[in-house]
């Protein structure tokens, strides 16, 4: 059977739910022939072909080396796969998605395979012009086969559909339903909903029609032959649900609870089975295991080329801020790292004042402390190149939450509803609200509530191609200078 994920921030951009903050449902909906088809045959199939197809074409021997190869490229994008799974994105038809991890996959088998690559070029002769056209055309090969197996999953569909009803007109309830009723490729048809309540106790009037009360379920399970039944009650109703389940077991019905955690605002949600019982994280890090493994390896790449590039730009920012202004060259602050535990971070001195205390003043347009270079530095983020230090310790990332003072974090968290979860993942020099314009001051709630809320989208849509697109979006940023001083 296969598994269905449908969260916050892969649901709520399709569906645009009354309830987007609803957290988690984990469910085999389908057994879908065609997804495991695809999966552990059809792609490695796709993968083996265009190597060998472009080993044709440019005239070359298909030899033990690029069987070798294939081989590897097969058993690592696997692998990987089993972490970034694209297929979650399988029955929405978002293809944006599918796109995103496909690259992610595609782009995290080459890191690992290029060093091997070049290790064995004194025994093994690889032909760049196969590698580079292989790279390109597998995955534009693995895109176009999902558009085509997504729609022939479709037609089949459409033919096959499990007839559903749905227990309780509430939250959980109404955005499953909708759910379903918005994705066509879902072979699921609701016949309506269940609830013993009077419609003006309803949170929300609900798409599909209303059958009738709790005690008419189960005869109409019977008599329409109905293939799901999705209940959406709170525990309160124990003893009733029970009732129910047992005599839904006179039926051939599956039967799926829904979570009812909708009103506990689930961040990053993620159901884990411990000793066969599940468990619903209403806030975990997206960078656990194989996922945190490859954003440090990608910060030490990146940071270490960063850092070397501009290596020659800090000696000189270095001497111009030694020779401008008396005091060091290096301002240190104490800030939260991951877990909340406290860094110290590294910044060029811009201003003539260094403070860490309880009290701390944020940097305002024309402030009377900065430095002869002080202001430039800021406006062009050059004061936050030493943070590149930082990276290379292990206490930030490249992308991330960026870390505020201490003063100011005790401060926000008293009136900031989530603030804390900022620290799930190591900040950083730059981040998703950084490039949405939320740099420099934050001068009122409003403004720390708006990239709290963008540090938090982050958190919950985490990828490495995420990252590598928001470095890319920040010096953009930077070269228009706005909103930084």
């Amino acid at each position: 059977m296969r598994n269905v994920l449908v969260t916050s921030n892969s649901w709520g951009r399709e569906n645009k739910s009354k309830f987007p903050s609803y957290g988690v449902l984990k469910m085999n909906v389908h057994d879908n022939s065609i997804t495991s088809l695809c999966k552990h045959i059809i792609d490695p199939l796709i993968i083996m072909l265009n190597l060998y197809i472009w080993c044709r074409i440019i005239g070359e021997q298909f030899s033990d080396q690029y069987f070798i190869l294939m081989i590897l490229a097969v058993f690592v994008s696997q692998a990987v796969s089993q972490h970034i799974d694209p297929y979650r994105t399988w029955g929405t038809g978002y293809t944006l998605g599918y796109m995103r991890d496909l690259a992610s996959v595609w782009i995290i088998t080459g890191i690992i395979l290029l060093p091997l690559i070049k290790s064995t070029q004194s025994t093994l002769e690889f032909n760049n012009l196969i590698l580079l056209m292989w790279s390109i055309s597998t995955p534009l090969t693995l895109l176009v086969k999902h558009w085509a197996a997504r729609h022939v999953t479709g037609r089949l569909n459409k033919h096959r559909k499990r007839s559903a009803i749905i227990l309780g007109i509430n939250a959980p309830g109404i955005t499953v339903g909708n759910f379903f009723r918005n994705q066509p490729y879902f072979p699921v048809d609701i016949h309506g909903y269940f609830d013993d309540r009077s419609a003006d106790r309803w949170p929300m009037r609900p798409a599909h029609p209303v059958l009738g009360r709790m005690d008419d379920l189960v005869k109409y399970v019977k008599e329409k032959k109905i293939n799901v039944i999705f209940i959406s009650q709170p525990l309160s109703g124990q003893p009733r649900l029970l009732n129910l389940t047992d005599e839904l077991q006179d039926t051939t019905a599956s039967v799926y609870c829904l979570p009812h955690i909708h009103g506990l605002q689930a961040t990053a949600p993620r159901l884990e089975n411990l000793g066969g019982v599940p468990a619903i994280a209403l806030c975990e890090t997206p960078l656990l295991g194989i996922n945190g493994t490859i954003k440090r390896w990608t910060d030490l790449l990146l940071g270490s080329i960063f850092f070397l590039a501009l290596l020659p730009l800090m000696l000189a920012i270095a001497i111009a801020v030694r020779v401008t202004s008396p005091g060091p060259v290096l301002f240190r602050q104490r800030r939260y790292g991951l877990y909340g535990e406290p860094i110290t971070v590294y910044k060029f001195r811009s201003m003539t004042v260094s403070e860490d205390g309880p009290t701390i003043v944020q940097a305002k347009k024309n402030d009377q402390r900065l430095t002869k270079i002080g202001a430039f530095l800021r406006r062009s983020s050059l004061d936050e190149l030493p943070q590149f230090i930082n990276v290379l310790q292990g206490h930030m990332s490249i992308v991330g939450p960026r870390p505020h003072a201490v003063a100011h974090n005790e401060e926000y968290r008293k009136v900031i509803k989530g603030y804390m979860l900022r620290h799930k993942v190591k900040p950083g020099i730059t981040g998703w609200a950084q490039v949405h314009g939320f740099r420099g001051e934050t001068a009122t709630i409003d403004k720390m509530e708006a990239r709290v809320r963008y540090d938090l989208e982050y958190f919950r849509n985490w990828s490495i191609w995420l990252d590598l697109w928001i470095i890319i979006k920040t010096i953009k940023v930077v070269f228009k200078r706005d909103n930084a001083y």
